[in-house]
């Protein structure tokens, strides 16, 4: 029997500086730095200096804390950050990226009434992504849905993996919102998960983003799977503290939040396993090699559509 070991791998965990919400960016870079995290992903919103790059550097340096990821402003309350041209906010993402040592830059899908940015959506984000080291790793969505009606908010889909994009973020709050199979759509992601937002629902009509471990998404799972697989991207905590009666309430859940990452992180497993068997995508899911070489366009991937409503920063 092959001896069991400790497998850790180069993953870093970071804080969204959207989990402090309704607290300010600079608030995140202090509880990340006092709590341990190893840097923070820039949600880009209304707050000034999420979008000021020489203010993120100065909390960034102040703080140890690294700037790992940006967040490119694509959500409902941020049609006007940045520009209001899409393309523009992806392009000033990125050389905020760049400028601040960030090796990702989180998009999502479009907005099913954004329609010339929708149509190109998936041939756009491939030449960005040309044009840099930096990842654009696009985040699987979810339905909208209020009582009985849906309405698919998000174009070209809001499930990712029906298209051919070269990194994905995936976000476990979003999958629990969809009610889809999590593990599912990160086996079809394969070798281009890139990126992970680390949260947990219960199914709800609402994008919850629970601490991981309060919901029914398989977050300890995707972990250890990462664990055994090599990943090298970024496992970010985003979770939704708006509640919080304290700030000590708000650190308790964020410093929950932190252990329960690195615990699964750093799983046991066999030095007989290779990685392949314990990662948790799928041994036929393509390769980013494969991915690589693929012409843009849709996928055979598909999954059941159901879903909510969208999010706001947590």
């Amino acid at each position: 029997m092959a001896e069991p070991v400790v497998r850790i791998p180069d993953a870093k965990v970071a804080l969204s500086t959207a989990s402090v919400y309704p607290e300010s960016t600079a608030t995140a870079f202090e509880i990340a730095a006092r709590l341990g995290y190893d840097g923070v992903e820039v949600m880009v919103w209304t707050d000034p200096v999420s979008q000021d790059i020489e203010a993120l550097r100065r909390l960034s340096d102040y703080h140890g804390v690294p700037v790992l990821a940006v967040h490119a402003p694509c959500l409902l309350i941020t049609q006007r950050v940045w520009s209001t041209d899409p393309w523009v906010k992806l392009q000033r993402a990125r050389a905020a990226a760049e400028k601040l040592g960030a090796s990702t830059v989180v998009v999502h899908p479009p907005f099913r009434w954004q329609r010339q940015y929708a149509r190109d959506f998936v041939t756009g984000i491939w030449r960005m992504a040309d044009e840099t080291d930096v990842r654009f790793a696009v985040e699987n969505m979810y339905p909208w849905r209020y009582r009985d009606r849906e309405m698919l908010a998000y174009a070209p889909d809001w499930d990712v993996t029906k298209y051919d994009y070269r990194h994905f973020t995936v976000d476990l709050s979003h999958t629990a919102t969809a009610r889809t199979d999590a593990l599912a759509m990160i086996g079809r992601m394969g070798d281009r998960l890139g990126h992970v937002h680390l949260a947990d629902g219960n199914g709800s009509a609402k994008d919850e983003h629970l601490v991981p471990g309060r919901g029914t998404q398989p977050c300890a799972e995707l972990l250890t799977g990462l664990a055994g697989s090599g990943f090298d991207g970024h496992v970010v905590i985003e979770v939704n503290t708006r509640r919080a009666m304290s700030a000590a309430e708000r650190e308790a859940d964020l410093a929950e939040a932190l252990a329960f990452a690195r615990l699964h992180l750093a799983s046991p497993s066999s030095r007989s396993a290779s990685p392949s068997s314990t990662s948790p995508a799928s041994a036929s899911a393509p390769s980013s090699s494969s991915a690589k070489a693929k012409r843009p366009g849709p996928s055979s991937a598909r999954s059941p559509r159901t879903g909510s409503r969208g999010m706001r920063p947590s």
